[in-house]
């Protein structure tokens, strides 16, 4: 593995495999803008990259060809006439390939592809016939395309019904940084927090390592938020609205529901987003929800009842809910905005909202802490339609082992008490929960708590708790 690279063992154990196997290969990387796609592959392959080009965002046709040609001629094109056509692009590069005589595989590198395709420019049948009528007879081709449009490469490439169907070798979806890889870059960077300000930075940036490279090791984490978002200068000023526009061609509809889902943080249900929004009902509303949950800015879930299993859609992307929590604030800016808000109570209301995403993004990082990760499960929600007072749930592990962990999530700056009072609200929840889903699964309380919880007879009651350690393992 390459010492530059935090993380992704996992890609690229499958990228390095790829790259010494004895057939051509093509793979597809997709990911939400920012989440370093790019940097995975110049990092891992370097000067091995035979041809990379970059797709050019909101250029014409014209424009990305001579783009190409410009890419052709830097790996060493010659005596090739300048291509007009995509048909012609690829047979340029079919031509340079066939005439590099270097042993292993020859990497084709193309980034932001569905940048390149245009309307109506023929790029993708050009693809289809260059993958089809030559590389993939080939055993010396490693074919690698990136995109941040993840709804472009799912629809074309991942779910292609024409001539690319199943033409794909392997697929890799780059996820944002988990905690403890972000807590490695912070390190790589010389940027020493402790775990409790990388959960924070989490619950503002989430796991995009873009917007940790932004961070100053010299200033707090506190200053770097106000740095990076609040300041009238700040880097990641627009982000929210450069990043929807870059992967969206026709963003409006996204928007629409985002600002929809933001009001109910539960989450709503397909009927309901309608009402909500105006929105028709049909094949572009189901595009449109596909394309945020595919690019990880929405879930889609079910809450747990056996009588009926609701879908809910619900906003996960940890930057886009600290911007449409924060943005207002913004707009009547008053120096280190983020330091003072910390002081105040409305930061614990923030944080524990946040640390609950947070949680719902380190579920593999939980069950492995309950000593279940060969268990398997389904994660739900659940709320009560009768419990007086009212009861809910956020993160229901239903396992197949007989038991349902129903996990509570609490961020706090010191130890956590469990008082009688409490843990009758606990009681509550199980008795509500078992009679409500008249499910045959056996309740059990998981704490989730960021800063531990005091030891007292009312902790006892619990089944088990999960630390901030663990959401690091």
């Amino acid at each position: 593995m390459q010492q530059d690279i935090i993380g992704r063992e996992l890609e690229q154990d499958i990228l390095l495999r790829l790259l010494n196997s004895k057939s051509s290969e093509f793979v597809a990387i997709y990911g939400r803008r920012r989440i370093g796609k790019s940097f995975l592959v110049n990092e891992l392959f370097g000067k091995k990259i035979t041809v990379r080009v970059t797709g050019l965002f909101n250029k014409s046709k014209v424009e990305q060809i001579r783009n190409f040609n410009e890419a052709l001629a830097e790996a060493g094109l010659k005596g090739r006439q300048q291509a007009t056509d995509w048909r012609e692009v690829f047979s340029n590069l079919n031509a340079l390939l066939q005439g590099l005589s270097h042993e292993g595989k020859k990497i084709v590198f193309l980034d932001e592809m569905p940048w390149m395709d245009t309307p109506r420019s023929g790029f993708l049948s050009a693809l289809e016939h260059y993958w089809n009528h030559w590389a993939s007879h080939q055993n010396d081709v490693l074919l690698i395309v990136c995109g941040s449009a993840t709804s472009w490469m799912v629809k074309n490439l991942v779910n292609n019904y024409g001539g690319l169907h199943n033409r794909l070798t392997r697929q890799i979806m780059l996820e944002p940084f988990t905690l403890r890889e972000c807590e490695a870059y912070l390190k790589s960077r010389s940027i020493a927090y402790t775990r409790k300000q990388v959960v924070e930075s989490y619950m503002a940036f989430g796991g995009v390592p873009y917007y940790m490279s932004l961070m100053s090791p010299e200033s707090s984490l506190y200053q770097n938020i106000d740095d990076l978002y609040f300041a009238p200068t700040a880097p990641l000023r627009n982000e929210y609205t450069n990043l929807y526009h870059s992967l969206f061609r026709k963003q409006d509809g996204h928007l629409t529901i985002i600002n929809a889902l933001a009001k109910k943080g539960k989450g709503l249900t397909r009927q309901a987003i309608i009402k909500a929004t105006r929105l028709s009902d049909g094949g572009g509303l189901s595009r449109t929800l596909d394309d945020l949950v595919n690019n990880g800015f929405i879930r889609f879930y079910q809450s747990f009842s056996r009588k009926q299993k609701e879908g809910l859609y619900q906003i996960i992307d940890p930057f886009t809910l600290f911007h449409l929590h924060f943005n207002e604030q913004r707009k009547v800016f008053s120096e280190n905005y983020w330091m003072q808000f910390t002081l105040t109570p409305s930061f614990g209301n923030w944080a524990g909202y946040a640390f609950e995403r947070v949680c719902l993004l380190h579920v593999p990082q939980i069950k492995k802490a309950l000593g279940i990760s060969g268990v398997l499960t389904q994660v739900y929600s659940w709320k009560s339609r009768s419990s007086v007072p009212g009861a809910q749930i956020d993160l229901v592990i239903d396992r197949n082992d007989g038991i349902a962990s129903l996990c509570e999530a609490k961020y706090a700056q010191r130890e956590f008490t469990i008082d009688r009072a409490y843990s009758e609200k606990l009681r509550i929840k199980r008795e509500a929960f078992s009679a409500e889903t008249e499910t045959n699964r056996i309740p059990q309380t998981v704490m989730i708590s960021a800063s531990g919880i005091t030891r007292n007879q009312y902790k006892e009651e619990l089944t088990a708790q999960i630390t901030l350690d663990d959401l690091f393992a």
